[in-house]
């Protein structure tokens, strides 16, 4: 049997301060579910929409992105705003998302 690879792209968007995240959730628990049975897994996930964070926003994003390898799915951050990209620095985060952004 052959093992198949699958791509897929999800747009993050909005509010993704400690008033926002809450909203977020749900969008980031349903992209995982299209992943089931496929072997090799990869998703993009395009940050260009994301109008404001802080670092309650990039908490839920990593562990997000944990519990996505934890299942066997690599993300890999796309298209990140200049703001988020300082904000990450900022932080001192650059650990934590240097594997998944293209700019670190």
């Amino acid at each position: 049997m052959e093992a198949h690879k699958i791509e897929h792209k999800h747009a993050l968007s909005g509010d993704w301060t400690i008033a926002g995240v809450i909203n977020q959730v749900d969008a980031l628990s349903d992209s995982l579910k299209g992943f089931v049975g496929v072997q090799d897994k990869q998703l993009h996930v395009d940050c260009a929409e994301i109008h404001t964070i802080d670092m309650s926003g990039l908490q839920l994003l990593h562990v997000w992105m944990q519990c996505a390898k934890m299942r066997g799915i690599r993300t890999r951050l796309i298209n990140l705003p200049e703001t988020m990209q300082q904000i990450i620095q900022r932080l001192g985060l650059d650990q934590a998302f240097t594997d998944n952004y293209q700019d670190a």
